[in-house]
């Protein structure tokens, strides 16, 4: 973070929080998994740095989701970031969804690393889900339940509905009201006294 512009003020709060929440223990899980995937070691000590040219996270979204992937090797900022960008598709092709992903200036600009390896946990369960890999980090994907009611049931939960609940007697309307005029009481006018 050494030649990135200072922020100030509630950007600094921000960043501060962003970095509190950040977990080493979670990148080295993070580490082992992706060099598992690929089945070799990252290039450098530095996790972000490693990644940052989107060629690990391409050769790695390669292995889960098949003819996804392509890259180009290169040292030129717009060229890595379009590594990550074809990363960040393949992964949405694998069926994780946008609000899992991070955004490339997250990683590229090392902005948001928390959201990075987050990113990288829940590749890791569609992977396995979709059965492209054999282990997956933190919870497992819940599978979607459908529920299946016979008609049975449906009739049973029906013919308790009654129309008296919840004080419907069905012959609520507007006779006897008034607009405009005043509210006597027991038919007598309160206001008398005074006319």
């Amino acid at each position: 973070m050494e030649d990135q512009t200072p922020v100030y003020g509630i950007d600094k709060e921000i960043q501060a929080k962003i970095e509190s929440k950040y977990s080493v223990q979670r990148e080295q899980e993070a580490k082992r998994w992706i060099e598992e995937i690929i089945g070799e070691q990252f290039p450098l000590d530095d996790f972000a740095d490693s990644l940052k040219d989107g060629v690990i996270l391409c050769k790695m979204i390669g292995k889960l989701a098949p003819g996804q992937g392509k890259f180009k090797q290169s040292k030129m900022p717009f060229i890595q970031m379009e590594n990550i960008s074809i990363f960040l598709k393949g992964a949405e092709a694998l069926g994780v969804p946008k609000h899992d992903l991070f955004q490339t200036i997250d990683l590229y600009e090392k902005k948001n690393m928390t959201q990075v390896i987050d990113s990288i946990y829940a590749i890791s369960r569609y992977g396995y889900k979709a059965g492209t890999c054999q282990t997956y980090l933190g919870p497992k994907l819940a599978d979607k339940q459908k529920p299946a009611y016979s008609q049975e049931a449906a009739n049973a939960s029906s013919a308790t509905f009654n129309t008296y609940q919840y004080g419907y007697t069905g012959g609520a309307n507007q006779s006897g009201m008034s607009f405009g005029q005043r509210r006597n009481i027991a038919g007598k006018d309160p206001y008398a006294q005074y006319k």
